[in-house]
C-alpha cells in the first residue's frame, strides 16, 4: 500500500495547517483539546451538544456564571465525566436522556431532552453563590430539530448548529492570537491562549486576522474535500474577560480588542476569529497538521 499523495494548494492564495481543534461539548464550560474530529452537518462531533438552562428554560453562560468555565469535561468512548473543584465526578452518558422539553438560546426556542435530577442538582451546588443560589437544568440538543444559522449571513444557504451562540464552527488564527498577545504585553498585561475566544480551529502558517478576508476554507481529509465557508464575524462579548484557570474577569483583555478591533461590517462592534458554516464534508475527519488552502476575498 502507497502513502496517499500530499494534496497540492498552490492554487490558492492562502496555504495554512490546522495545529488546534477545540470542541465545547457544555455550551460556555471549558473546551476540550482534539487531536481529530469528526465534522457533523451542525460543526464538530458533541460541540454544544448540550447546554444549561434557568427555571425559564433560557440558556445561561458564562456571562452571567463565569464559574462556568471551571468545568471541564472528558469525553470517553460511552460517556461524557465532568469535573469541577470541590465536586465529585458527573457521568453523563451518550445515549441517555429523560423527557422531551423546550429551550431557549437567543431568539430561538428550540426541541431539546432534559438529563435529569442527578445532573441539574450537580451544575445547581457549583453555580451557586451564598447570595445567588441556581436552580438549573441540564438539557441535550434533539438531533431531529434543525436549528439554522442566520440565512442573511449564510446568504440563503441552509446552515445548521446545535446550541452554538449561532454558527456550526468558529475560526481563529493564531498570529491573530499573537499580535493580540504583542498589544497586551505592551500594555503591561500577561498574554493569553486562543482557548480565551473558544475557537474551534485554530490555524497557522498564516498572516494575522487573513480568516477575516477567505472566501472558503479548503481541508484535504482522508474522505475527500471539507469546505468551510466563513459567514459572519464573530462579535466578541465579555466572555473573553473571563480566566479560564480561575474564572476571574480580566477587563484588560476586552479593553484590548475594542482598542483596535471595532469592524465597521458589524457596525462598529468588537470581533476577532470568524463563524463557518460547513458547505462540504459531512463525516469527514479533520485532523491536527492538515493543510487549509484558501482563496482571498477583496468585497
Amino acid at each position: 500500500m502507497t502513502a496517499a499523495a500530499t494534496p497540492d494548494l498552490s492554487r490558492f492564495d492562502l496555504q495554512a495547517r490546522i495545529a488546534r481543534l477545540i470542541v465545547y461539548p457544555v455550551k460556555s464550560c471549558a473546551g476540550v483539546e482534539v487531536q481529530e474530529a469528526l465534522l457533523t452537518e451542525t460543526g464538530l462531533e458533541f460541540d454544544r451538544a448540550w447546554m444549561l438552562v434557568d427555571e425559564a428554560g433560557r440558556f445561561v453562560s458564562q456571562r452571567e456564571l463565569p464559574r462556568m468555565a471551571l468545568i471541564r469535561p472528558q469525553m470517553k468512548h460511552y460517556e461524557m465525566i465532568l469535573r469541577a473543584p470541590g465536586m465529585l465526578a458527573l457521568h453523563i452518558a451518550y445515549d441517555r436522556v429523560e423527557e422531551p422539553v423546550r429551550a431557549a438560546i437567543w431568539k430561538d426556542e428550540v426541541a431539546a431532552y432534559d438529563m435529569g435530577d442527578v445532573a441539574a442538582q450537580w451544575f445547581s451546588d457549583f453555580l451557586s453563590e451564598p447570595d445567588r443560589p441556581q436552580r438549573l437544568r441540564m438539557v441535550r440538543f434533539d438531533p431531529e430539530h434543525k436549528r439554522l444559522s442566520s440565512l442573511k449571513w449564510t446568504g440563503g444557504v441552509e446552515a445548521q448548529t446545535q446550541f452554538s451562540d449561532g454558527y456550526a464552527l468558529l475560526v481563529v488564527s493564531q498570529a491573530a492570537v499573537d499580535d493580540f498577545n504583542a498589544r497586551l504585553a505592551a500594555e503591561g498585561h500577561a498574554a493569553v491562549d486562543a482557548i480565551r475566544f473558544r475557537p474551534n480551529l485554530v490555524l497557522d502558517s498564516m498572516e494575522a486576522h487573513d480568516e477575516d478576508r477567505v472566501a472558503m476554507l479548503h481541508i484535504p481529509t482522508a474522505e475527500g474535500e471539507a469546505q468551510l465557508q466563513p459567514v459572519k464575524p464573530c462579535v466578541r462579548c465579555s466572555i473573553p474577560d473571563v480566566d479560564p484557570a480561575t474564572a476571574q474577569s480580566q477587563p484588560a483583555v476586552g479593553e484590548t480588542l475594542r482598542s483596535y478591533r471595532a469592524d465597521p461590517r458589524m457596525e462598529g462592534a468588537t470581533t476577532f476569529g470568524m463563524n463557518l458554516i460547513v458547505r462540504q464534508g459531512i463525516d469527514h475527519l479533520l485532523k491536527v497538521g492538515q493543510p487549509v488552502g484558501a482563496d482571498l476575498r477583496f468585497d
